[in-house]
């Protein structure tokens, strides 16, 4: 994610490429959006999920704009290396002006487009190519406190992640387990508030239980952030796989279970007070700002790009919808979980065991596959933050140092609270709102004042975003702003009434 320009892999088509970022988008703040919407009432849910799922495709468009401006670039650079390198050839071997003159006027013509074809903007040049990941756009576009600023950002939002995933695996696994081996089998999700101090098995409190696999999950998956970390083809297939029939599971049930009249939910139009966690909640659901150069760059025909991540995102909100007003009209308020899965553990729902236990450990198998690939990045972002031109790092600082900065400090988060929807409330609030809105705006304003500068005012970015007024640019930096504010002075103001 820090890292520069990689090769683009394998090519699809702009439909393969539209399910994965299906896939992508679609994961871990899903389960935690349906008592998110409970929780602020499903009116005012339902305006806030469409209004930052435009918020998001428009920041999106942002982010594809720049990539293509940041390859007209690299390319430029390129040809303008190549040039001043023939140069410097032909003077040391005594070529005469007229012959250097000829000879670059026929290759001009016959290999490399024209000057001032490529200034007056050819749309050759904004071709997207080359994974030009948004560390590399940072360091491109920004200044070097813009280039601090983006690492600063995106590290909180993978602590963030990790402590979210890091929580979810131990509370999976201690609900499932505490109900099938407790006093009280089957009552998970059936809407009884355990506390952290009742008993699971034997001796065992619910809080040991939870730390106890916390412990398990760290010395498992945590010697993979020491290591180096690639996702396999396969693995996706396997978790989106699974992903998918968890998802659909889900909605089938509780469908069944309103079309039968055993419908619970009683859902409110409208609770202000649980706005600041559903705008996180939110947020952190439609984060892809980030992943976008490996999205973007392998799919083989880029020209109508914005137009299917527009019906990405159409499909996205809907399916967002239809799990959320499913799951908030068929369990009450009080009864759904921070993980929705763990609502259909409850053998009233379901009485499969099979199905129960699937969906119940559904979130350990696929942020398990995760978590390692999560952590890696943090690692290498680190690395990339306090890299100094042509230095290496000692062995102790990049094999041991760099690994524990980035394992231990979600690993203590997660020691302290499992309340996943706070977690992920605020890192879609803080962290995610920087990523998905601010980072975006201020990319695509800069990567524009540097293309007309380096290209001159006739230049047309091919990719330019259909939000190409400066209005909107000044706009999403209003309201990332706000929403800073809006969201800390919410969180003020609940503490200070305890």
């Amino acid at each position: 994610m820090a890292g520069g320009i990689t090769d683009t892999g394998e090519l699809y088509s702009p439909y393969v490429g539209l399910v994965y970022m299906f896939n992508l988008i679609v994961g871990t703040g899903a389960l935690t959006m349906p008592k998110a919407f409970a929780t602020a009432g499903w009116l005012v849910s339902l305006v806030l999920l469409m209004f930052l799922g435009f918020m998001s495709y428009m920041t999106t468009t942002f982010v594809v704009e720049a990539m293509a401006a940041a390859n007209a670039q690299l390319r430029w650079k390129r040809m303008e290396k190549r040039k001043e390198d023939d140069e410097d050839e032909d003077s040391s071997s005594g070529v005469s002006d007229s012959d250097v003159l000829l000879r670059d006027g026929y290759e001009r013509a016959e290999t490399r487009p024209i000057l001032s074809v490529q200034r007056r903007g050819s749309p050759n040049i904004f071709e997207i190519t080359e994974r030009v990941e948004m560390g590399q756009m940072a360091s491109m576009f920004f200044n070097k406190v813009g280039v601090n600023l983006f690492y600063f950002c995106i590290i909180i939002y993978l602590y963030g992640d990790l402590a979210i995933y890091a929580a979810a695996v131990p509370v999976s696994l201690m609900q499932v387990t505490c109900s099938a081996i407790g006093n009280h089998s089957c009552n998970v999700g059936d809407g009884t508030k355990y506390n952290d101090t009742d008993k699971c098995w034997g001796p065992i409190r619910r809080i040991d239980a939870y730390r106890l696999y916390l412990a398990a999950f760290t010395l498992l998956l945590g010697p993979f952030t020491f290591f180096n970390v690639q996702k396999t083809k396969y693995l996706q297939i396997v978790t989106s796989l699974m992903r998918w029939i968890a998802f659909i599971l889900m909605i089938i049930l509780a469908l069944i279970r309103i079309s039968r009249g055993q419908a619970e939910g009683h859902p409110a139009m409208a609770q202000l007070s649980g706005i600041r966690n559903l705008f996180g909640v939110c947020v952190y659901s439609f984060m892809c700002q980030h992943s976008l150069p490996s999205l973007i760059t392998p799919i083989s025909k880029k020209r109508h790009v914005n137009k299917l991540v527009l019906l990405d995102y159409i499909l996205i909100l809907a399916f967002y919808s239809l799990l959320s007003f499913t799951a908030i009209y068929c369990f009450r308020n009080d009864t759904l979980m921070d993980m929705y899965t763990l609502n259909f553990t409850n053998c009233e729902i379901i009485d499969v065991a099979f199905v129960r236990y699937f969906l119940g450990l559904f979130p350990v198998f696929t942020i398990s596959t995760n978590f390692p690939i999560i952590a890696v990045t943090l690692r290498n972002n680190w690395k990339t933050l306090f890299h100094r031109e042509g230095g290496t790092y000692p062995w102790l600082v990049d094999r041991i140092v760099f690994p524990a900065i980035t394992l231990v400090p979600p690993v203590l988060v997660a020691f302290c609270t499992h309340d996943l929807e706070s977690l992920v409330g605020i890192t879609g609030a803080y962290a995610g709102n920087g990523i998905q809105y601010l980072i975006p705006a201020f990319l695509a304003y800069c990567s524009r004042k540097d293309t007309q500068l380096v290209f001159g005012s006739g230049a047309v970015n091919k990719h330019l975003s259909p939000f190409r007024h400066t209005f909107w640019i000044v706009f999403v930096l209003i309201w990332g702003f706000s929403c800073f504010v809006f969201v800390t002075a919410n969180i003020v103001l609940s503490e200070s009434k305890f």
